[in-house]
């Protein structure tokens, strides 16, 4: 496990250097690999004793890179290293869990913006995802049940902490992105999924806004493709220390908004956004 998990860690950062990752984030990485080679116990036999607060303590490493093992060690997945293999697939993931399955999984993402397994927890406790007609007590039930085991921690009737992030900062990785886009001056990654050919022509954007780390990457789904959107539509990814979060930007065709850059799920904060630069 040990070996696993310290491969895993080394793969992100070879893949941050290649795709101009913050040096001291993959530094990060790397050192933790290393901590984990030489340590004296299995990893998972320390977190399954002190959690990710004895991770940070024991292997000295911070927050984020703490929640990253953590998810190495209950999953055998990683979701950063996916986005940096090109590789990531939200309906896919959502279809998973008990209770969606396919048809509910590319409803959640497309109708109601759930990306990941975090978004759809904090749907299933706020009450969105009862909200929705045809959903169901039992399904949602199976829901929380799932991701209270998959996610690593107990059922709860509180919403999780949500990443709060203004929308104009939003706004501006996203305006970073496609402008560093249109000028080619960002790494390229082949994604595996839409691409046969196995052609690297998705540019990838990490960058940070105070303490946050963020990626961008234009849209690469299905639903993307069929559209046209794949040059509008970006996906935003950020990692605030207390956890992780995803937001599409893409182009207002309505209203205030037309022809404007607009983070869904978060329309009315864009337009108050507009108007106080109007004003």
């Amino acid at each position: 496990m040990n070996r696993f998990l310290a491969r895993r860690l080394r793969e992100v950062a070879d893949l941050l250097g290649q795709q101009d990752g913050n040096p001291f984030r993959l530094q990060a990485y790397r050192n933790a690999a290393r901590q984990i080679e030489s340590y004296g116990e299995p990893i998972e036999d320390l977190f399954t004793r002190e959690g990710e607060e004895g991770l940070r303590r024991r292997l000295g490493i911070g927050e984020r890179l703490a929640s990253s093992l953590s998810e190495l060690i209950r999953t055998g997945k990683l979701r950063l290293l996916d986005r940096l293999r090109g590789e990531t697939d939200p309906e896919k993931l959502l279809a998973t869990v008990p209770g969606i399955g396919t048809l509910w999984a590319a409803r959640l993402h497309r109708e109601h913006h759930i990306s990941c397994l975090e978004d759809l927890e904090a749907a299933a406790h706020d009450g969105r995802l009862a909200a929705i007609r045809g959903f169901g007590p039992k399904r949602l039930a199976a829901v929380v049940d799932s991701l209270s085991v998959r996610l690593g921690r107990p059922p709860r009737r509180i919403p999780p902490p949500a990443l709060t992030v203004p929308v104009e900062e939003l706004l501006d990785v996203d305006r970073e992105y496609r402008e560093r886009a249109a000028a080619d001056t960002l790494p390229k990654i082949a994604p595996k999924r839409m691409n046969p050919s196995h052609e690297a022509w998705l540019p990838v954007l990490h960058t940070t806004r105070g303490d946050r780390h963020y990626t961008a990457l234009y849209s690469n789904t299905p639903r993307a493709h069929q559209l046209g959107m794949t040059k509008d539509w970006v996906v935003l990814y950020c990692d605030g220390g207390t956890g992780e979060r995803q937001w599409t930007a893409v182009t207002g065709t309505s209203g205030r908004l037309a022809g404007r850059r607009v983070v869904r799920g978060r329309e009315r904060e864009c337009e108050a956004a507009l108007a106080s630069t109007a004003d």
